[in-house]
Parts: structure tokens; C-alpha cells; sequence
């Protein structure tokens, strides 16, 4: 009762009251918002494996499409064999050994065949066409007797018209090697016309014109 009386007690009692009113009632006062806190959150950072490689955020799917993708086939390139022959048209083991490995090219490839017969200048220059024409004639024949469609080859004579060696020598003596080599079919296999074309571009549409 003397607390009340005296006018400190009064204040002193008073200002306990009102910290117990405080303290008690719930306070409507909103925390202040920070304003980085309504960002959207960065993308993560890719972390480094114990290997130390870098670990990727792009989907497998996305490595799997490039790593499988298709690389482009090469164009082959046209494919050239010389057979070489006696003195007649007729074929020896060296030149049946060569157009069998020939036959089987000619199948898995597929192109035009061209057949180009020689001959040495032994001769008259119309036996010799004829006689380079035999040579291709045979060359064809087995082809064709391996498998390899008729329509697919072109036969020609040329007879002694392109010598690739000298048939004779410097003192003008005969050069049997010589005329050896220029005894021969030169056959050629070309590219597919599928191959050999390129595809052609894609055209683009044109935009459609603005109206009016």
C-alpha cells in the first residue's frame, strides 16, 4: 500500500502492466520481405565428378541422338583392272585368276562395265581391230558366265591405236615385252548412277504474299 502511495511505485507498477500486455498479444506487423527472396532460383551448377570431369545437365537422350547419329557414306570411285593376253584371243590361268576377282567386284558394286580391247602392231591394223575386239568379246562372255548382267557392259576395239609400251626397240629390232603389254582389255567399272548422282537440294517455300 505505501507503493501506491508513492508516485515512483505508481510508474513502476504501471510500466509492468503494460510489458505484460505487450508481450502477451500477438503482434500485426508483417516482416519487412526481402526482395531476392521472390527470384526464381539459378540453375544448378554442374559439379565435378572425383575423376574431375564435369557433369552434364543436358538429357541422355540428347547425348545418345549425337553420339549414334549416321555419318555419310563415301561415293565409290570407279574401279580399273588390265588382263593381259598371248598372242591370240584366248584366255590363260593369269587372266581367268584376275576375272574371277573382277566378276565378283563387278557383282557387289553394280555401274556400267566398259571393255576396251588392244592389240600389239603386229598385223594388219584391220586384223589387229578385229583381234582387239575378240579380246573384249572374251573378257565379256566369262563375265557374264560369272554372274554379271550382259546389258551392264560396252565393248570396244581400239586395236593398236593406244600402246602403252613400245612395240619396237631404238635399233628397230622387235620388243616382245613391249608388244606383251599392249595385249591386253582394259576394264573399267564405273559408279552406280544412284552414287554417282547427288541428292538434290531441298527448294525452299516461298513465303505466302502479304494481302492486299
Amino acid at each position: 500500500m505505501t507503493m501506491l502511495r508513492h508516485p515512483l511505485g505508481l510508474c513502476v507498477l504501471l510500466g509492468l502492466s503494460l510489458a505484460g500486455c505487450e508481450g502477451g498479444a500477438p503482434s500485426n506487423t508483417a516482416a519487412p520481405v526481402n526482395a531476392a527472396d521472390t527470384l526464381t532460383p539459378p540453375l544448378p551448377v554442374p559439379s565435378p565428378t572425383p575423376e574431375g570431369e564435369v557433369k552434364s545437365i543436358i538429357r541422355p537422350a540428347v547425348h545418345a541422338e549425337v553420339a549414334e547419329a549416321p555419318e555419310p557414306e563415301a561415293t565409290p570411285e570407279p574401279l580399273s583392272r588390265t588382263i593381259g593376253f598371248p598372242r591370240s584371243a584366248a584366255l590363260d590361268d593369269a587372266a581367268r585368276a584376275a576375272l574371277d576377282a573382277l566378276a565378283q567386284e563387278a557383282r557387289t558394286r553394280g555401274g556400267p562395265i566398259v571393255l576396251r580391247g588392244h592389240s600389239d602392231s603386229q598385223g594388219s591394223d584391220k586384223d589387229n581391230l578385229r583381234t582387239a575386239r575378240r579380246r573384249a568379246e572374251v573378257v565379256r562372255d566369262y563375265l557374264v558366265e560369272q554372274g554379271v548382267p550382259r546389258e551392264r557392259i560396252t565393248v570396244i576395239a581400239l586395236g593398236e591405236a593406244r600402246p602403252i609400251a613400245p612395240n619396237a626397240k631404238l635399233d628397230g629390232s622387235d620388243d616382245p615385252e613391249g608388244r606383251a603389254r599392249n595385249r591386253r582389255v582394259e576394264v573399267e567399272i564405273g559408279v552406280p548412277a544412284a552414287a554417282a548422282a547427288p541428292a538434290p537440294a531441298a527448294t525452299p517455300t516461298p513465303a505466302p504474299a502479304p494481302a492486299g
